[in-house]
């Protein structure tokens, strides 16, 4: 779990990508001799600070978005929201503005529109500062909880999966959390360079009444996108024969880069594979142990039958 650990401790909220994009360059550069095919790099001042990979004769994508949920600091240190983050008064945000480090408390201000943010700082911070939950990784016999496993773990689990990986993409995308504009993009690249017409959507779910911790990695059979019924059945089938503990869920809400290649105009099928967690969004994200090893296995088997 240490190169988990090490994915939460480095801050990226969407638009903020820069950081982690930095961190998984060095990690790809300093470990891929040691992998089973060295991966061709794909970067691009278009692709801004997303990037991709690719393997020997690659067929299908895995796309795992790098950003995270956070915070803008507004007018008098009021918080405006990037995405969807869900946190209490006894949690900290961390960042830095040009007068030095921040670690700051917040105030939860009930009002008839709702709830507004306010942090509790011994200045004003700087307008436009990212703050992010400040890293707190705990690990014991069964679960690892922490700040932004959605989707450390999924990138994780992408870095894992490029160990062995014959042919294939990887993409590592932006925005997810705020609109997700970078994947289409780079579907439509990756569909013009390579002809690949599919997906993988490495990214982590929610425990529900229909999905369980313990109960191995989800299958998401539709989410508010809808992947096509030939595709979801193929995988789910490989699934299956594969003797991976695995779940499926239907839900009627909730999105991921999948979604964003369904609007857009690429033609690429995808499908939502990825462990759930409880506290979705939060400083205390909740992932069994069990379904990260059953969602890193998944992974490993789908691509060697379709990558």
């Amino acid at each position: 779990m240490d190169l988990l650990k090490q994915l939460t401790q480095i801050p990226g909220a969407s638009s903020d990508e820069s950081k982690i994009k930095e961190f998984i360059l060095q990690y790809i550069q300093n470990n891929q001799n040691n992998w089973k095919v060295k991966p061709q790099i794909h970067l691009s001042e278009d692709f801004q600070d997303a990037f991709c990979i690719t393997f020997g004769k690659p067929k299908t994508a895995v796309f795992a978005h790098m950003d995270t949920v956070g915070f803008s600091v507004g007018y008098h240190n009021r918080l405006i929201k990037i995405g969807s983050p869900k946190m209490n008064e006894k949690h900290l945000l961390v960042g830095k503005d040009s007068i030095g480090e921040i670690e700051c408390e917040v105030l939860i201000i009930e009002n008839e529109y709702g709830f507004t943010y306010q942090a509790v700082y011994e200045r004003e911070i700087e307008r436009g500062t990212i703050l992010t939950y400040k890293p707190n990784f705990k690990e014991s016999k069964s679960y690892i909880t922490s700040p932004y496993l959605d989707n450390r773990l999924g990138v994780c689990n992408v870095l894992k999966l490029a160990e062995n990986l014959e042919n294939g993409a990887i993409v590592f995308s932006t925005y997810e959390e705020h609109g997700g504009n970078t994947v289409s993009y780079i579907a439509k690249y990756l569909k013009k360079h390579f002809g690949i017409n599919r997906a993988l959507i490495s990214d982590i779910t929610w425990v529900t009444e229909g999905v369980l911790h313990g109960g191995g990695v989800a299958i998401s059979m539709r989410d508010s996108g809808l992947p096509r019924k030939k595709y979801l059945n193929e995988i789910i089938e490989l699934a299956k024969k594969s003797g991976i503990p695995f779940q499926l869920e239907v839900e009627s809400s909730g999105g991921s880069d999948g979604t964003m290649i369904q609007k857009s105009e690429t033609i690429m099928d995808w499908v939502f594979i990825g462990a759930p967690e409880d506290n979705v969004h939060s400083p205390e994200e909740k992932v069994h142990k069990k379904d990260i090893e059953s969602m890193l296995s998944m992974y490993h088997y789908l691509m060697k039958k379709i990558g």
